[in-house]
């Protein structure tokens, strides 16, 4: 979420769920933990003064096909030795120890999402040699799932927060929004307490550091996909002397402006539904008009029409307009799933019903559409860490958001109003301590680094990874397709290229294509 804009998840697991792979997160109770303070935290390697947490043992169990352990991180890390949160790990041994390097650390994105969740799926679709060589180690970052998580009200109350359509048309509407950011806030704090402060990127980069520290690895090695990008970076800028060789898939340049993060997000999946009703117009049952532009207004009448009277599910909750574009984006991070999307929109056409769309949809929120709850915590967890990453800045008028909702549908004339129908993080109540404005101590171990960027990729385009190569002074391995990300859900190119790095330490050429 930009500051001014609406934003989409980016998790390189996202489309698993399509798959029936929803799995059971159980939230631990945020405890005790607290302590707030405004200085800043040091950018000296992170260990002075944390002595507990860099000391610690880690005591593994086995966990099903797994291994896990808790482990305990700062609360706030602009106060290293005081209260400290849980922070779930687990891990898949290296499979052949006489080969083996050290810990592999992942993240799958969000933020918000799971990396608990990613250790096994990767075990799953990762190189030979990059399982023979590391222990797979995935974390739920700070506030997320298993970790000390944040907890924002119920689920009727998140519902009411997220799922309605709220047009954002008059001041009255901007000054709606901004006291529904107020009100969200304070419920996290209330479910959560001083957590709800201190689930931010920054943060999470410094307790990544006690990991690599308690596991005994002197460099970190790490593979992050989609806001995993930035958390690395992250790593990289504020402890350059630890990184070891790491993997940045489908990148986020965080440094670029808020407004124009949400424009290119919006472009990207603009042209990913291009290309969907490029494929569709092959096919003999595709149920949309065989011109691309006929069928894009199609859709987007579709859109219209469910915003003013939505559509029958057979759930407690009808298909608006909100609903409708989660439902339709969540295909789009996978040309295999198009199917799904070419399916749902039958149904709209031919019943006037949205109850394939309604179960995109709750695949895409990690809600179950029957019951209302929702499966895990990554939906505020990734507004809470958007909106601590965020600088304050002045509030906008309607005259503002209504410039920014032109330039958005000229960018996406489906989904751009859409990305400009809330007021973003405005009247979010907290920043964090630390923000990174700058990759200038990352880049000077940029020849460690490999960004992948899919041509084609419609939640972090293309030329984020291009300019994020830049920032890194790293180098860019392109996947030619389509989809979100590219290393296990690509080719064999992209695997052997990634997996000659991380295990044989021979980075590709900057430029090469698979």
């Amino acid at each position: 979420m930009t500051p001014r804009t609406r934003a989409l998840a980016g998790a390189s697991v996202a489309l698993l769920l399509l798959t029936g792979c929803v799995p059971d997160k159980t939230q631990v109770s945020p405890g005790e933990a607290g302590g707030d303070t405004s200085a800043p935290a040091t950018s000296d390697g992170g260990s002075a003064g944390a002595t507990g947490v860099y000391e610690q043992e880690v005591t593994w169990t086995d966990c099903d096909e797994l291994e896990c352990a808790t482990i305990q991180v700062p609360l706030n890390w602009s106060e290293p030795d005081g209260p400290t949160m849980d922070l779930a790990i687990n891990r898949s041994p290296a499979e052949n120890p006489d080969e083996r390097i050290g810990s592999l650390l992942i993240n799958p994105g969000g933020p918000g999402g799971s990396g608990l969740d990613l250790t096994l799926s990767l075990t799953a679709m990762a190189g030979d040699d990059l399982l023979a060589a590391y222990d797979i180690v995935g974390f739920d970052p700070r506030g997320v799932g298993e970790s000390t998580p944040l907890v924002c009200g119920t689920d009727e109350q998140v519902d009411d927060y997220y799922l309605p359509d709220r047009p954002l048309e008059t001041q009255e509407d901007v000054e709606a929004w901004d006291e529904l950011n107020a009100q969200f806030a304070e419920l996290c704090s209330a479910g959560s307490g001083r957590v709800a402060q201190n689930v931010d990127t920054a943060s999470a980069a410094r307790d990544m550091d006690v990991i690599r520290a308690v596991l005994g690895d002197d460099e970190l090695h790490y593979l992050g996909y989609s806001y995993g990008t930035q958390l690395g970076a992250t790593y990289a800028q504020l402890y350059p002397e630890n990184v070891g060789r790491l993997v940045l898939d489908g990148a986020v340049d965080f440094l670029l402006p808020g407004e124009e993060v949400g424009i290119q997000q919006a472009e990207g999946f603009e042209n990913a539904l291009t290309n969907f009703l490029r494929w569709c117009s092959t096919r003999d049952e595709c149920p949309l008009d065989d011109d691309i532009e006929t069928a894009r207004e199609q859709i987007q009448d579709m859109l219209a029409s469910a915003r003013e009277d939505p559509l029958f599910t057979g759930e407690d909750w009808e298909l608006n307009g909100n609903l409708m574009v989660y439902g339709i984006v969540v295909t789009l991070y996978d040309e295999a799933s198009w199917e799904y999307l070419a399916l749902a929109f039958e149904e709209v056409i031919d019943q006037g019903t949205g109850g394939i769309l309604y179960t995109l949809a709750n695949f895409y929120l990690d809600r179950d559409g029957g019951t209302g709850e929702y499966l895990s915590n990554s939906q505020w967890a990734f507004t809470a860490i958007n909106c601590l990453d965020v600088e304050p800045e002045e509030p906008w008028g309607i005259e503002q958001y209504e410039d920014l909702r032109a330039t958005m549908t000229e960018a996406s004339p489906t989904f751009g109003w859409w990305f400009a129908s809330s007021t973003g993080c405005q009247n979010w109540p907290w920043t964090a301590d630390e923000h990174i404005t700058s990759l200038d101590a990352a880049a000077t171990v940029g020849d460690r680094i490999l960004v992948i960027g899919t041509t084609n990729d419609p939640a972090t385009p293309y030329a984020w990874s291009e300019s994020l190569t830049e920032h890194l002074d790293a180098t860019l391995l392109s996947y030619d397709g389509e989809g979100h990300t590219a290393y296990g859900r690509s080719n064999a190119c992209v695997i052997d290229a990634v997996d000659g790095f991380l295990v044989g330490g021979q980075m590709p050429d900057s430029g090469t294509e698979c």
